[in-house]
């Protein structure tokens, strides 16, 4: 079997779907690899790195699909919606992250004409044995990681309390809504950097996660029974919770110096948290980092991968701050798919075994057949090539925070 790592063709996409490590252990199992030449520079590894563990390193991504039986990508499918499809073959299987969510009915019926097995890893279930293959997680975790970064380096004042012979200063007010993994890595992350943190989110039951990093948790005045699915993801709740929701965190928002926002909803629009009118009340200099950006954001002026300022408060809208810290997003992103390549994996094939849940839940498109259609809850359609349900949205770096 080869496993075929062609270059990645997102913009401003600077990952690699598998490190010279983990080829490493794929060709300690009679796993073959090819790579694209400059797959893994903007990872800073070098082509040489490759060879050195026995990667075949190709001139062109065209010959790494000719080669390869399964296709590795970071960014696949729907992050280059518009352009051509990657020339998949016949029978080629494909894993990596590829926007399910985002996928236009055309992209779905040609991967099934192709007789393309598509996974999805967006889509892995929640359960124990899944949690070494959540690539979602893995992201998210450096995504609130870079989030509080940005805020520290972009806002006019020290995040920490400073007593000096000058005077003192006070430490900066954070508040991160969402205590999700990224949201619990933001607020990690500005606890260490001294600022005064505060954490939100709509499912009570993480309120001892946020104080036991040493937050505050705030808490809302508002019914949020059945605000979460059975595998801890948010789900969309009603227009009239939400209006009664911004009404109360508008008593909390204007008071902050940083707002990092990570509320997502799976497959749909993030919800809208933060309004205008609540950022015009914060002072001059403060900072928002809206990572729910990718899926319309969680502020009112958010726009998708733009820095926008608004009455005199920044607001950032990052698509990919995972690619900002490629090696390490590169290392954690290929661990985590050759974990999922190890489970399929059966004297050196892959075993697509449909009763398996975690195949059944990732896997997009099989022996000509759509198998997730976009909005339909998992069902399968019935004949080959059948056409998806229209959808919108796409997961954010694995978050459904609020």
């Amino acid at each position: 079997m080869i496993v075929g790592v062609p270059d990645e063709t997102a913009a401003d996409e600077t990952r690699v779907a598998l490190t010279p490590p983990v080829a490493k252990k794929l060709v300690g199992r009679d796993v073959a690899v090819c790579i694209t030449s400059g797959a893994g520079e903007g990872s800073d590894w070098s082509d040489d790195d490759y060879r050195d563990v026995g990667c075949d390193v190709v001139e062109d991504r065209e010959t790494v699909f000719e080669r390869a039986d399964v296709i590795c990508q970071v960014r696949g499918l729907a992050a280059n919606e518009g352009e051509p499809m990657d020339p998949y073959r016949e029978g080629q299987i494909v894993v990596g992250t590829l926007g399910p969510f985002d996928l236009e009915d055309e992209s779905y019926d040609e991967l099934a004409d192709r007789r393309v097995s598509a996974f999805a890893l967006e889509l892995m279930p929640r359960i124990s044995r899944a949690q070494s293959m959540d690539v979602l997680s893995s992201m998210a975790s450096i995504g609130g990681y870079k989030a509080a970064l940005v805020a520290a380096e972009q806002l006019p004042k020290l995040f920490p309390l400073e007593m000096t012979a000058a005077g003192t200063v006070r430490p900066a007010e954070v508040f991160v809504i969402g205590a999700g993994v990224a949201g619990l890595k933001a607020i990690a992350t500005a606890e260490r950097l001294g600022a005064s943190v505060k954490g939100y989110d709509i499912r009570l039951e993480v309120k001892q996660e946020v104080e036991s990093l040493g937050a505050d948790f705030v808490e809302l005045d508002l019914e949020t029974e059945g605000s979460g699915d059975d595998e801890g993801y948010a789900v969309e709740m009603g227009e009239e919770f939400y209006e009664q929701q911004r009404k109360q965190l508008s008593q909390v928002v204007p008071e902050s110096d940083v707002v990092i926002t990570t509320a997502a909803i799976p497959g749909a629009p993030a919800p809208e948290l933060v309004s205008t009118e609540m950022i015009e009340g914060m002072d001059d200099g403060s900072v928002i980092v809206d990572l729910s950006a990718p899926t319309g954001g969680n502020c009112e002026p958010t726009v998708a991968g733009e820095t926008v300022e608004h009455e005199g408060v920044t607001i950032f809208g990052p698509t990919n701050l995972p690619a900002t810290v490629s090696h390490t997003a590169s290392q954690l992103f290929a661990n985590n798919l050759y974990n999922f390549l190890d489970h399929l994996l059966d004297e050196g094939e892959l075993d697509l075994d449909t009763d398996d849940e975690i195949v059944d839940s990732t896997l997009l498109t099989h022996d000509g057949r759509i198998r997730r259609p976009h909005e339909d809850g998992g069902e399968e359609a019935a004949e080959d090539g059948a056409e998806a349900d229209d959808g919108d949205g796409e997961p954010t770096e694995g978050e459904a925070d609020a």
